[in-house]
């Protein structure tokens, strides 16, 4: 089966949907590659790399979707602007295609190719579920698009992220906003911090706060009882009560922040407007807003799509191909997102649909000629079972198998004195029994023990996993035993000793480095 990686002719469109590794993992599942002349050019991979890794090349468009099997492209098909020739039209009829579709905006594109008979494969229409996550391009392209969002809001905002103090005077540090936490939002909080600035962050999910929390910045709360958790992991349409707090809240961190970062997308249907032209004009001169929905609308009211534009001293950016300006990267998470749905969907090298499948079928939008969107709606997670509440002690009998009362706080120290007393008791009778070698190795595995627990596992647990704690635990007390030991003076016993001591402090040194280095990971610099 022949796979056709064609040139996107989309307007500044740099992406291409195959690295010269992904052709190579292709080729091993049994595939036919062929690509375009340049199609991965913009992306910085060479026809050359594409020969190298097996692929073959051909001179044009036409060439390639009509001696292919399978089209794999970036943007959904469009009218080719030099030939006027549709793309879809170019399919070869029932071939296959895989691609970004949006199928509830492209509705004459869908039944166009259904009139080709094609199959065809949506990737924005990948099920959101954790079995998917690797073919999850939306996920991959977003990552880069809040990464992007920063790098661009830095470029036009007119001082350093972070503060600093010099011999000039104290620069203060950039505050952000970010609205939306949901992958972009993330990746975008995650630079910014990592920048130096001071992140706020908001979303309806309240879910969401632990995970914004950890990454350094600040949740911004509404005092609003409202979960906008949606299906697929988006946000959903909140209620006229709710809109109006958060419009609220973000028309005060408009007056305060230095950059607003915008996310917010609800599938099928327009991004809605959080930031008002009345919130821009209250915004610092010089500030700067990015909007990753601009494509669909944009979240800002007067954004321009694929534009930066500068209203009442406010820079406003409004790039749809975000991920595009990251366009090697891009290329490669999206080739690999390719080749996973690809691996699924091979079965001794034969390419097939497996409609019992759920992740197959929530991603094949038209199945030979059917146009079969929008899926059937996944059934929802097992709910979890609820603890059964644990009943109070029942007063009764022991003998009857009932429980008795609660023990009281006395009888539990007098218990406990007791089996101290009786501990003592059998060291005394092994103090006057044994040898006095004995007592002196007794002695010191004692203090070991103790001073083993006092200096190594008396760190907090959270600092490191259970097993390293008991590890380093262990290793203090041969540190302690194997020092004692080197006062003995037989010289095989201190060398034994040494290296013993030796081996302990390296285990219980780098115990501590790799905690230190799990809590740089949150630290902010």
């Amino acid at each position: 089966m022949k796979i056709g990686i064609p040139r996107e002719i989309y307007p500044e469109e740099k992406r291409v949907a195959a690295s010269p590794d992904s052709v190579k993992q292709l080729i091993k599942m049994g595939y036919q590659v062929v690509i375009e002349s340049n199609a991965g050019a913009a992306a910085q991979f060479t026809d050359d790399s594409y020969k190298a890794a097996g692929a073959e090349i051909v001179p044009d468009a036409a060439s390639l979707w009509g001696g292919v099997d399978m089209v794999v492209k970036v943007r959904p098909p469009m009218e080719n602007p030099d030939s006027k020739q549709h793309e879809a039209d170019l399919l070869g009829e029932g071939k296959n295609l895989i691609s970004f579709l949006w199928p509830a905006q492209n509705k004459e594109l869908m039944d166009r190719l259904a009139a080709r008979k094609a199959t065809v494969l949506a990737m924005d229409s990948v099920p959101r579920i954790s079995r998917a996550q690797k073919l999850d391009a939306l996920s991959s392209m977003a990552n880069i698009a809040g990464y992007r969002a920063v790098l661009e809001a830095a470029h036009h905002f007119g001082r350093f992220f972070t503060g600093q103090i010099t011999a000039a005077g104290r620069v203060p540090p950039a505050k952000i906003m970010v609205i939306g936490a949901g992958v972009a939002g993330l990746s975008a909080i995650g630079t910014a911090v990592a920048m130096g600035a001071v992140v706020r962050a908001f979303d309806t999910r309240p879910e969401v706060a632990d995970q914004v929390k950890s990454m350094g910045a600040e949740f911004l709360m509404l005092s609003f009882e409202e979960d906008g958790t949606g299906e697929g992991g988006y946000a959903k349409v909140m209620s006229p009560e709710f809109i109006k707090a958060e419009m609220e809240l973000f028309a005060q961190q408009a007056k305060e922040v230095d950059i607003i970062i915008t996310t917010a997308l609800i599938p099928g249907v327009r991004a809605p407007i959080l930031i008002t032209e009345e919130m821009v004009k209250s915004m610092k001169q010089g500030s700067v807003v990015v909007d990753l929905a601009a494509e669909q609308g944009g979240n800002t009211e007067g954004i321009e799509p694929g534009k930066v534009v500068v209203k009442h001293g406010v820079t406003l950016i409004g790039y749809t191909d975000l991920p595009s300006r990251l366009a090697t990267q891009a290329s490669n998470l999206y080739a690999q997102n390719i080749c996973h749905l690809l691996k699924d969907m091979t079965k001794d090298g034969v390419f097939s649909v497996n409609m019992e499948d759920v992740v197959q079928r929530g991603t094949t939008v038209v199945n030979q000629g059917e146009v079969i969107w929008p899926p059937p709606k996944l059934p929802p997670p097992p709910a979890q079972p609820k603890k059964a509440p644990t009943p109070p002690p029942a007063h009764g009998h022991g003998k009857h198998g009932h429980s008795g009362p609660a023990e009281d706080p006395a009888e539990t120290r007098r218990r406990l004195l007791t089996y101290m007393g009786l501990g003592g008791a059998v060291l005394a009778l092994v103090g006057m029994s044994a040898p006095p070698a004995f007592l002196a190795h007794l002695t010191v595995f004692a203090l070991s023990c103790f001073i083993g627990y006092m200096v190594i596992w008396n760190v907090t647990p959270a600092l490191h996993t259970p097993l390293m704690s008991v590890t380093n635990a262990i290793s203090g007390i041969i540190i302690i035993g194997a020092m004692v030991q080197m006062a003995a003076p037989s010289g095989t016993v201190v060398a034994l000793a040494a290296i013993a001591a030796l081996l302990a402090a390296i285990n219980v040194a780098g115990g501590f480095l790799v905690t230190q280095r799990m809590l740089k990971m949150f630290r902010k610099e």
